[in-house]
């Protein structure tokens, strides 16, 4: 596609959840915790965005929100392009299916057709070293051998839009080395990048701009040592 069409736009968006489904008790009239709250912005190519908040601020809501993981509670999010989310290994996967089987169900997730999954199998079983472990059901798998999948299906084709929460760090350091290759790849490739992130020097070396999330609002987004800046002042406040 066009990538100068390509786009993320939200509009007041709100993403709750029900107090129970959040691990909060249920007090008086309330009923549901906002994990969004009228959050507002516009991503263009070129876009390098860091998410910086505190643990509970909405930075992983808003990124499976964008991915599609969780649906918009009011507002409206408008995407356009193809969406790469690297964060769950596990999302996605059939347990009791094989790799093999699991590689073109997710790849139907990421709305690639029978005969374009077909076509990237050996590739993926490769990069993945699984080699006869492919045929062999998800739940015989470690969590290392699961990850190598994942990665290996979500990565094998080109992606507009990466989503990213925190960067690769689990799996031997074999596989580390050329995945994380493999990821600066993607990112020199892809249009637009959303990062997640506590590691502010990661931060600084791949995004150009950044959001500060508090209590699932957007307090800020623009410059990123500006960003940064308000990210830890926010920090201090709750250490006074």
């Amino acid at each position: 596609m066009n990538t100068s069409n390509v786009h993320i736009h939200a509009r007041d968006i709100t993403v709750s959840f029900p107090l129970r489904r959040a691990g909060i008790r249920s007090t008086g009239a309330k009923t549901a915790h906002k994990a969004l709250d009228g959050v507002s912005f516009e991503l263009a190519p070129g876009a390098r965005v860091g998410l910086l908040g505190r643990n509970g601020s909405g930075k992983s809501t808003l990124l499976r929100t964008l991915a599609g993981v969780y649906p918009v509670t009011s507002g409206a999010l408008e995407m356009e392009g193809r969406v790469a989310a690297i964060f769950n290994a596990s999302l996605g996967f059939v347990q009791e299916a094989t790799g093999l089987e699991n590689i073109y169900l997710r790849g139907a997730m990421l709305g690639l057709s029978f005969d374009q999954i077909r076509e990237l199998v050996p590739s993926i079983v490769e990069f993945s070293e699984l080699g006869d472990w492919i045929r062999e059901p998800i739940h015989r798998y470690s969590s290392g051998m699961a990850l190598r999948l994942a990665f290996s299906i979500t990565t094998a084709v080109r992606s507009d839009i990466l989503l990213l929460d925190e960067w690769l760090g689990a799996g031997d350091a074999a596989f580390l080395r050329k995945a994380r290759a493999r990821m600066q790849t993607m990112v020199k490739d892809a249009s637009i990048v959303v990062l997640a992130t506590h590691n502010l020097n990661l931060m600084r070396n791949q995004c150009n701009q950044a959001m500060v999330l508090e209590e699932g609002r957007l307090v800020f987004f623009g410059d990123l040592d500006t960003a940064i800046e308000t990210y830890q002042e926010f920090r201090q406040l709750t250490q006074l």
